[in-house]
């Protein structure tokens, strides 16, 4: 599992230090694909290949399910570290997600989330009054 929140600077080549609790899960290879909302998800190669296991139900003859898979899955990459702890961001995935300088890296369950600051700062600003509602409507039959 996921969980946390760092900063961390990517630099003018697209590289980023992820921490290394994320680093200890992630192993040596990872995938990076776009993610919603204008951020990038981050997955094991495990958890990728249960997410591509799920997707593979979805019938191809239903254009949401292509247009998804399209834009999923074309800009994913497998990705590894280099000896400092750095990951590259490919040019469209940075472009994606506006990463500038400042990022925010989050644990998010089974993924990491890679958000611009400014965007995370917005996210947070615009959800935070909301939270109590968004919960009671996930979970109206769940008892936790």
């Amino acid at each position: 599992m996921f969980m946390g929140e760092y900063h961390h600077n990517i630099d003018e080549k697209g590289r980023i230090v992820i921490p290394t609790k994320f680093r200890e899960v992630l192993k040596d290879q990872f995938v990076i694909a776009r993610g919603l909302e204008k951020c990038l998800y981050i997955y094991s190669m495990e958890d990728w290949q249960s997410l591509v296991e799920k997707l593979n139900t979805l019938p191809f003859t239903k254009k949401d399910a292509r247009t998804f898979i399209r834009s999923f899955f074309s800009g994913a990459t497998v990705c590894e570290f280099d000896r400092q702890g750095r990951t590259c961001i490919t040019s469209p995935l940075v472009f994606y997600a506006g990463l500038t300088k400042e990022c925010v890296i989050i644990g998010a369950n089974d993924r990491i989330e890679l958000w611009d600051k400014d965007a995370w700062d917005a996210f947070l600003k615009e959800n935070e009054s909301k939270l109590s509602d968004i919960a009671e409507n996930l979970f109206m039959d769940v008892n936790l």
